[in-house]
């Protein structure tokens, strides 16, 4: 059976309303689309994404990538992006395998590894998927019909999985997220507290502190590694998170701007219509009705 074929069978038996299909293997996750998809926006974590069938474009600023089967998606650090699945159907969904990328296991690697790294390309990039990451994907998937046989072999597989991506294209993107003292480290460490206090006031100090730079440093390594200052980058994960609180949860503007730390509701108005292209309102009104079809 094909790579293809497995991720197909289990996003068919366990994806969620959104197309997303979670396995019992740390980080690995598969999505499904059977139509192309409105614009989805998020600030996703470092991953890899192995596109089987359909295609997808996603944007990061003015840079903007397409791409289909046969080829990788490598986010290799926190950052905001847009997406949306462009071509997939009913007969031909659009599949991927989603690989969250571990830095435990990247710096296990990369210490065995000879080299210095190179300077790294930027954090978003599509090449083709390498045959070695293709069959090992493909071995690692095919766990799932064997729980037995899960627990013993999926690290062993997750750690060659990810040796093969070190060796392939996106090698040197994603070297530099095994280097326990790399900057991309560092600013990682301020990236989860931002993430998990982004209602809260930004202190910067406490954030260049944790990441173990001064605040000018860390300004400037922040900027270079996510494209955004720190309080640009809180201000999207608050935008991003009100507005799937709106469109899943239902939170009225008021409550979802309030829920992600604006007091001001002309000003999450006014910041939400420069980043989504529409005020709260007319954005919820469009987005419910693209999917009212499929109710």
């Amino acid at each position: 059976m094909s790579l293809l074929d497995l991720a197909r069978r289990h996003a068919e038996a366990f994806a969620d309303p959104d197309g997303v299909a979670p396995t019992p293997i740390p980080g690995l996750t598969v999505i499904r689309q059977t139509r192309p998809t409105a614009l989805q926006y998020a600030i996703s974590k470092p991953l890899v994404a192995l596109v089987l069938q359909g295609e997808k474009r996603v944007s990061l600023g003015c840079q903007i990538l397409e791409f289909g089967a046969g080829q990788s998606l490598l986010i290799a650090a926190d950052v905001p992006n847009a997406s949306q699945v462009t071509r997939a159907d009913l007969l031909r969904p659009y599949v991927s395998l989603v690989i969250d990328l571990d830095p435990a296991i990247i710096e296990g690697l990369v210490v065995e590894m000879d080299g210095p790294p190179h300077p790294a390309p930027g954090p978003l990039r599509v090449d083709p998927t390498e045959q070695e990451v293709a069959e090992t994907a493909l071995r690692l998937l095919g766990l799932l019909d064997r729980p037995a046989s899960l627990a013993l072999l999926q690290g062993a597989l997750l750690r060659e999985l990810h040796y093969w991506l070190l060796m392939g294209r996106h090698g040197q993107a994603i070297r530099t997220l095994g280097l326990a003292d790399s900057h991309a480290r560092r600013v990682a460490r301020a990236v989860n507290i931002i993430r998990a206090n982004y209602a809260r006031p930004l202190r910067i100090e406490h954030l260049a502190q944790v990441a173990d730079m001064s605040p000018s440093s860390f300004h400037v390594h922040f900027r270079a590694i996510t494209t955004l200052t720190p309080l640009q980058f809180q201000k999207q994960v608050r935008l991003i998170e009100a507005r799937r609180l709106m469109l899943a949860e239902g939170a009225i503007i008021a409550q979802a701007a309030h829920a992600v730390g604006y007091e001001s509701i002309q000003q999450f108005t006014r910041e939400y219509g420069r980043m989504f292209g529409l005020p709260p309102a007319r954005d919820m009104r469009q987005a419910r009705s693209r999917l009212q079809p499929a109710a």
